[in-house]
């Protein structure tokens, strides 16, 4: 008898505390919804500033444009670098539209958005790039064009890989922890995955 009357006792606190975490949630996920559709509209009312202070990135004039000039993947890789100089390039990794709006003005969202896609273009083209060269022996090439993408703030984990293993391999450890420290600065979803396979590299 007394063993039901303990069951149903515990049952019902369990039963009680449920209802308690779930009632807890779904105010916490209200409020974190009411939050962020009040900061968007705010966004949305932020007017229009000057973009002219931005670290506008610039892609380099001395790249190995003679190196691999026959391959058929060149060509492609060139005329999307040609593209890219034709309008600016800028790395937002890590900021919201919402973020954007607020600090740039809700008017210059389209701009700023198409700038961050160029610099996605821009270090996924490099690291295109920069694969072809080590296949092809240009390790020395190959480095410059990933370090130029890290010195950027790219957050590509392959890029990170092989700069770890070339500076291991060429006895550079205090490059690989500069390296880690960069991946450590990061606001990339990425960060966490890089981070860990340069240290699994550094061990």
């Amino acid at each position: 008898m007394y063993w039901k009357i303990a069951s149903l006792l515990i049952f019902a606190i369990f039963g009680a505390w449920t209802y308690y975490e779930a009632h807890a949630r779904a105010k916490k996920m209200q409020k974190q919804e009411d939050d962020f559709w009040e900061r968007e509209l705010e966004a949305d009312s932020v007017r229009r500033k000057p973009l002219d202070g931005l670290k506008y990135i610039k892609i380099p004039d001395n790249l190995p444009v003679d190196l691999l000039k026959d391959h058929p993947e060149m060509e492609s890789i060139m005329a999307t670098l040609e593209g890219l100089k034709k309008d600016k390039i800028l790395n937002l990794t890590g900021y919201s539209n919402t973020d954007l709006k607020l600090e740039y003005g809700a008017p210059n969202i389209t701009e700023l958005s198409r700038y961050d896609g160029n610099y996605t273009t821009l270090i996924t083209t490099l690291q295109k790039w920069a694969d072809l060269l080590l296949d092809a022996g240009h390790e020395a090439e190959a480095v410059s064009l990933m370090e130029f993408i890290i010195d950027t703030g790219g957050d590509i984990g392959k890029t990170y890989r092989l700069l770890t293993r070339h500076y291991i391999d060429a006895g550079e450890s205090s490059k690989v922890d500069i390296l880690l420290e960069k991946a450590e600065a990061m606001k990339s979803i990425n960060k966490p995955y890089i981070i860990a396979s340069v240290k699994d590299l550094m061990a």
